[in-house]
């Protein structure tokens, strides 16, 4: 049946008419459709925000000023007592940062009511289960895990205390970096919930970051391989096969780990790869996870010795160093003492790992720093897995 002109034509007025007005489009016929006005709640919304704004960057602006003068003061005083050390000359009180920093008092940050903020997205930090998926796929290598965490715990009291450390050493760290009753695959973040969320890749009983894995290796993994190696030439067939192979598979890992230069934020490049992680998943084999736990310690040791302390370093001295860096660490536990209750812990800290450290900002001196420490130690070493970890070192 034919349709009439008029007809079609009258069809297509209306839908140019609809569609128009659907779009807030001109329309083909000379009309043109207004866009909606701002509801006066949203236009008075906006303009508040707009003055919180405002008032925002002005005192977030003169607080960014005196941080970072406080910031620079504090690297360039580092600086400076650096140098007098390796001059020989005394160092004084004041060439610490007495004031702690500054801390931003004005008004949040407001929100943008045209933005709805979206919930806060974390990025996602690997867990066991990747380092050893990324063992087999990189290296073809599976760690040889123990039969249980008392097994580890024999292994690793025999190699700590074989390099020197202290029983008193050993346990305290142990309660306080793994919570008393860690196993030797625990992870930053899921101490208490295996089910919840890494913070980081810190792992076993000294919390060892993968850029610490990669980097102990870089620098001890020939090592590691000589003892290996000396061992296998003792053991039957079998067993000196089975030693053999993670020896090649160890020597690759170390030839990675030693192709950049020996420095901390190129391991921390390394360690953030696949073949980074799966260097980290040693620390979970029983032959070189012990070694690998053991050379975090021994290394501040070593460190403090080289400079001069022969004293024995207490557990909480020795967790400084392994909390700031040997560096920071050893200016911590060669501070006299009665500088110590005066001395803002944000002098051994750079301004992200201090703002990211809730409890050097509680306790922002040193003394306070080291007691709680040691209070924490003392806590956590009464349980179950601190109590075995110090039988195994009878």
């Amino acid at each position: 049946m034919r349709v009439s002109w008029c007809h079609r034509y009258r069809r297509f007025l209306l839908v140019g008419l609809a569609l128009a007005a659907a779009l807030q489009l001109p329309s083909a016929f000379g009309q043109i459709a207004q866009p909606n006005p701002a509801p006066p709640d949203l236009a008075a919304a906006m303009e508040q925000y707009r003055k919180a704004l405002d008032a925002y960057n002005a005192a977030h602006e003169r607080y960014s000023a005196i941080a970072n003068a406080y910031w620079s003061a504090i690297s360039e005083k580092r600086q400076l007592r650096n140098a007098k050390r390796t001059h020989g000359e005394p160092l004084a009180i004041d060439d610490y940062v007495l004031d702690q920093p500054p801390v931003y008092t004005g008004p949040p940050k407001p929100k943008n009511p045209l933005k709805p903020e979206a919930p806060g997205h974390r990025a996602y930090v690997p867990v066991v289960a990747d380092f050893l998926a990324a063992a087999q796929q990189e290296f073809n290598f599976a760690p040889r895990l123990p039969q249980s965490d008392s097994q580890f715990k024999r292994v690793y009291a025999q190699v700590a205390q074989a390099a020197g450390l202290t029983k008193d050493q050993i346990v305290r760290i142990y309660s306080f970096e793994a919570t008393g009753n860690g196993s030797y695959d625990v992870e930053a973040g899921l101490e208490y919930n295996k089910h919840g969320r890494a913070i980081t890749t810190a792992l076993g009983y000294n919390q060892l970051l993968a850029t610490n894995s990669v980097e102990i290796l870089a620098e001890k993994g020939p090592q590691f391989i000589a003892e290996f190696r000396n061992e296998a030439a003792q053991l039957p067939f079998a067993q000196r096969q089975a030693l053999e192979r993670k020896i090649e598979i160890l020597r690759k890992m170390v030839a990675f780990a030693r192709s950049v230069p020996d420095a901390w934020d190129q391991h921390e490049m390394l360690a953030n790869t696949q073949k980074g992680l799966a260097v980290h998943a040693l620390n979970l084999d029983l032959d070189v996870g012990p070694l690998l736990q053991t050379q975090k310690l021994l290394d501040s040791v070593v460190f403090a010795r080289r400079k001069g302390v022969t004293r024995t370093l207490t557990a909480a001295e020795l967790e400084m160093m392994n909390l700031t860096g040997d560096g920071n660490g050893f200016d911590m536990v060669t501070m006299p003492v009665e500088w110590r209750d005066r001395v803002p812990t944000s002098n051994f800290f750079r301004p992200s790992g201090y703002l990211d450290n809730p409890v050097a900002q509680r306790n922002n001196v040193v003394a306070k720093l080291i007691a709680a420490t040691d209070a924490r130690m003392d806590q956590e070493a009464k349980k179950s897995g601190a109590l075995e970890l110090a039988a195994a070192l009878q």
